[in-house]
């Protein structure tokens, strides 16, 4: 079989991990590839656009559009980690990685997931500010502050995804090193590791409660607030035009939350089922929100529209 096959060979050379496609359809990698690539075309060129029209708009160095130029990046940053070992494999039936570009995937990989759900925390933070209180937006949300802000972003999930890529380094591998994707994710390293994984796995827990659980816990308080301050205000109209404002934010952490908690619920009640599933529901996690973002902004956000025509 393919899994043995690959397994015999990866215990003569360890220094590599063996990535795998769509079980079941490895005959059909190069159809499957069609879709992938358009996905890829879609994210790059929708992301490219809108970072191109921010900043050569002058208009557009507002607190908003800056914090989409951060979506935009850390949606191109992570459609640039896993497309060289997905349409590497597609296209030429690459299935090695070698240890150290998959620890440097898995880096990037998780940096770029946290960084997408801490981005999307400031942008909520920025429509709470600009609702909330009007008059101090622009003294508030100032360029310095958007700059530390950011600087914090990076500094928090370099920090975050560091130590769990040390830990897992320090430990032993098994025989198989045979993965379950077509990139490196470290919940499917883990599982190839034969030694005592604890500190590991309370490390993850740990990231989960802070990052996973608490960015979406304060984007929804953060909201609460807001709603509160406009069902305050008398004209049906503003309160309108106000979750008019918010509604591509608001899609924006549906694209990332949803995925992420049906992977979360696979991983954790469907351990059983196909791997086909955790294979489709991981690439919808990750193909999703560098996919759907742009398109969002692109047809909700009029500045951002107007710009792309302008650029085509």
């Amino acid at each position: 079989s393919f899994s043995s096959s690959m397994s015999t060979n990866i215990t003569q050379d360890p220094f590599y991990f063996i990535l795998v496609g769509i079980p079941g359809f490895e005959g059909y990698h190069i159809w499957i590839s069609i879709p992938f690539c358009c996905f890829y075309i879609i994210s790059v060129i929708g992301n490219t656009s809108i970072l191109t029209v921010i900043h050569t708009e002058p208009s557009l160095r507002q607190p908003m559009y800056l914090f989409l130029s951060m979506l935009a990046l850390t949606d191109l940053g992570l459609t640039l980690t896993t497309l060289p070992t997905i349409m590497g494999l597609f296209w030429f039936n690459v299935h090695k990685i070698s240890f150290e570009a998959c620890f440097a995937q898995l880096f990037f990989l998780h940096g770029f997931s946290f960084m997408e759900s801490s981005v999307l925390l400031a942008m909520s933070f920025d429509r709470y500010v600009a609702i909330c209180r009007p008059l101090h937006y622009a003294s508030i949300l100032t360029n310095e502050v958007i700059g530390r802000i950011g600087f914090t972003i990076i500094c928090r999930c370099t920090l975050a995804v560091l130590p769990s890529l040390f830990l897992l380094k320090r430990l032993p591998f098994c025989a198989s090193h045979l993965l379950s994707h077509s990139y490196c994710l470290h919940q499917d390293l883990i599982h190839l590791v034969c030694a005592d994984t604890r500190v590991n796995n309370w490390y993850g827990f740990a990231l989960v409660l802070l990052i996973i659980v608490m960015d979406p816990l304060l984007i929804v308080l953060s909201y609460a607030m807001l709603l509160r301050s406009v069902l305050g205000v008398s004209s049906r109209a503003e309160r309108l035009r106000a979750l008019n404002n918010c509604l591509s934010h608001i899609l924006a952490v549906l694209v990332l939350y949803v995925p992420m908690v049906g992977v979360s619920m696979t991983h954790r009640f469907a351990k059983h089922n196909s791997p086909l599933v955790h294979v489709i529901m991981a690439n919808v996690y990750l193909l999703a929100p560098p996919v759907i973002n742009p398109i969002i902004y692109s047809v909700k956000t009029k500045q951002i529209r107007r710009g792309i025509i302008h650029l085509l």
